[in-house]
């Protein structure tokens, strides 16, 4: 499977590291775009001395010491609205934004492509491939609404950052693990991040 990933300048860090740490286990290819909001975001929410997108990554790698690497992660920088990925004449399946800020949901819902993110998000919709948003931000207010109501209507797919807790979560990292796994659920792929609800 190819994807876009767009991590957007929105708290929530972990969210995008758990997701990644599972997808390098899956064959496939993913193109990598990180906004410079969420590399500070990364470095303070994981204490961390990061400061480009390939040290995130390898952060992920080495603190989970993740060594069966099948996904093969391309970057792309956050300002080339020119890159392959901005043009529909390339193909990927699905495009998520995680975390997804609400300056970037407001910019997407009103057709603006101000950088790479939100010119994926906007190719995303316009070729009719899935869109998963992961918003990170409590509370909402009638413009954030608005905005999510107008992107789904659009076929976008609003995945709020809010995990269950029916999986009886023991850390953070299992917090993260239930929205990757809802995340990797609606691409149509079968992970055991969390126990599923038996009923």
């Amino acid at each position: 499977m190819k994807l876009v990933l767009g991590i957007a300048g929105a708290s929530g860090s972990i969210y995008p590291a758990r997701f990644i740490k599972k997808l390098l286990e899956l064959k496939g290819e993913t193109f990598l775009i990180v906004s410079p909001a969420s590399i500070r975001i990364f470095r303070e929410e994981y204490e961390t001395n990061v400061n480009t997108p390939q040290e995130i990554l390898d952060f992920i790698i080495n603190k989970w010491q993740i060594t069966n690497i099948q996904n093969k992660i391309h970057f792309r920088p956050f300002s080339d609205i020119g890159a392959d990925i901005a043009s529909g004449s390339n193909t990927w399946a699905a495009t998520i934004i995680l975390p997804c800020s609400m300056k970037t949901i407001a910019s997407i819902n009103a057709g603006l492509t101000e950088n790479l993110i939100e010119r994926c998000a906007d190719v995303t919709l316009k070729e009719r491939r899935r869109l998963i948003v992961v918003p990170r931000e409590t509370p909402y207010n009638q413009i954030h609404l608005r905005n999510m109501l107008s992107l789904d209507q659009a076929g976008a797919i609003i995945l709020p950052a809010s995990p269950g807790f029916y999986q009886i979560p023991r850390t953070l990292d299992d917090l993260g693990d239930f929205i990757a796994g809802r995340i990797f659920n609606l691409l149509g792929v079968d992970v055991e991040l969390f126990p599923k609800w038996e009923g």
